[in-house]
């Protein structure tokens, strides 16, 4: 249940976050007073959140398309804008699906795909052990979850069998990365921001292997900004897949996405 604080101090607190840069002090404030057991807890969280850590990361936890996602420190956090690429594989996916999330970070896409599903096989695929571990827990029993670099640790029997293959990749372009927030370069795994060169390098990667794993029909969506997402049409297209771009204003979002002929 949430800490009772006195209308002083939840003043005092928001303050507080607000002098540290805090632009919605007042909802953080909120949610961590929500989130905190005890006064000490409430003390720690908030120190770790005028030290620069992500929100998320102070809660333990992120909402993403209605669900509470746990969210460990080191572990990429799931962005709202996001959402926007769950909608749109909602809508391609078939009734049964076979999905697979790579760069699942958190576990937050394809936890919340699966739960916007009837059926799902879903599996699941992160380099990065932390993240692993916190996607283990978001997964639990919907779907499995596996270490190593994008397809390489999924199981043979998926190929030609993905009909939704979820591929959210860094994409910022290592000369951007050092422009990020404090929030995102210092806090998060730089393997789950850094997209190389142009930002596309590890997309590159994923369309490249694809097309042996998608089911005839099925879709790689992958996310970019506005700025690549031509350059992203080409790889995807590159790669025997046939793309388009899907944007959206309110989510601020672009998804590219590349569906497998079925001919």
């Amino acid at each position: 249940m949430p800490l009772p604080l006195s209308p002083l101090a939840l003043s005092s607190l928001v303050t507080t976050l607000r002098s540290a840069g805090c632009v919605f002090a007042e909802d953080e404030a909120d949610l961590i007073a929500a989130t905190a057991a005890g006064p000490a807890e409430l003390t720690a969280m908030v120190e770790r959140r005028v030290a620069g850590h992500p929100l998320e990361h102070v809660l333990g936890w992120a909402e993403f398309s209605g669900l509470r996602i746990a969210v460990d420190p080191g572990v990429f956090v799931p962005r709202r804008r996001t959402e926007f690429l769950i909608r749109q594989a909602a809508e391609l996916a078939p009734n049964p699906a076979v999905v697979v999330d790579l760069c699942c970070g958190s576990g937050a896409l394809g936890a919340a795909l699966a739960a916007a599903l009837e059926r799902v096989e879903l599996h699941a695929a992160d380099v990065e052990p932390a993240a692993v571990r916190c996607a283990r827990r978001n997964v639990g029993e919907l779907g499995r979850v596996y270490e190593g670099d994008l397809f390489a640790p999924l199981p043979g029997s998926l190929h030609g069998r993905v009909d939704v293959l979820l591929a959210n990749v860094p994409y910022v372009p290592t000369g951007d990365v050092a422009l990020l927030p404090v929030e995102a370069r210092v806090h998060e795994p730089l393997v789950a921001l850094d997209g190389g060169g142009d930002g596309l390098d590890v997309m590159r990667r994923v369309a490249a292997e694809a097309p042996r794993w998608l089911a005839p029909g099925g879709s790689l969506l992958v996310e970019t900004s506005e700025r690549q997402a031509a350059r992203a049409e080409e790889v995807l297209a590159g790669s025997g897949l046939v793309p388009r771009v899907v944007s959206s204003d309110e989510w601020y979002a672009t998804v590219v996405i590349g569906t497998l002929p079925t001919g």
